[in-house]
């Protein structure tokens, strides 16, 4: 990678991390920040109250949020150093999202809460498959910590599995069901192969093989949430 082209990723990659924390708080302001602010109703976009489950599952995704920033900013500083020890701290966040990521998916889809269309049970498949891309996108950025090209794309990856609970959220997206929640959340990844093209001729490949294990798992979280085994399996979760 030449030194320019190092320049561009810097910016690039800083420019994604605040462009998608701002999608990210656009997407949960009226029904979560705002209202923390404003004292209005404390109530969840499905109904729930806002339990310390709630709060705790808030808490940890926007830290990610601010984390993912930081990091940029500090690799765009030349700080790599304490970037690589604070890595380990989002490590262990990583972990603990994916434990209150699930929890709360599996408490929501036992209030009978889903998108129009959908019962609660077959939805609850969609935010479990995002908890598995996620911790499995994170797990591969850990392993390829030494080679940056691949570890910044995984950790972009990861942010994309995550960020369409907020899409969903966004004003008028939700009555378009999840093909639009995912589809909108994809132009991440889109934007980072488009400035792979050009900055570079050519598109990484984890960009390809990661972009292409979202898109597949899309029609197959859909296609199993729709089984008896995963209807029995939602089920004995939610009890």
């Amino acid at each position: 990678m030449t030194g320019e082209a190092g320049a561009h990723d810097r910016v690039f990659y800083g420019t994604m991390a605040v462009a998608m924390a701002v999608t990210v708080f656009a997407g949960f302001a009226a029904t979560y920040y705002l209202r923390l602010l404003s004292g209005g109703p404390k109530a969840t976009l499905s109904g729930g109250p806002f339990t310390t489950l709630v709060h705790v599952h808030a808490a940890l995704f926007t830290t990610w949020v601010c984390l993912f920033i930081v990091q940029t900013a500090l690799v765009a500083s030349r700080r790599v150093a304490v970037h690589r020890r604070l890595g380990v701290a989002g490590a262990v966040l990583a972990g603990a999202m994916v434990v209150a990521g699930t929890s709360i998916a599996v408490a929501t889809a036992a209030r009978g809460s889903a998108p129009p269309g959908m019962t609660a049970v077959t939805f609850l498949a969609i935010p479990l498959f995002d908890m598995v891309l996620f911790s499995g996108f994170v797990s591969a950025a850990l392993v390829a910590r030494r080679n940056r090209e691949a570890h910044k794309r995984l950790m972009l990856l990861a942010y994309v599995s995550i960020i369409t609970a907020a899409i969903a959220r966004l004003p008028g997206v939700l009555p378009l069901g999840p093909p639009a929640f995912f589809g909108l959340s994809f132009l991440f990844v889109v934007a980072g192969a488009i400035y792979d093209f050009v900055s570079r001729g050519r598109v990484h490949k984890v960009y390809l093989w990661g972009g292409a294990i979202i898109i597949a798992s899309i029609p197959l979280r859909l296609a199993i949430g729709n089984t008896s085994a995963w209807q029995a399996f939602a089920k004995m979760l939610t009890g």
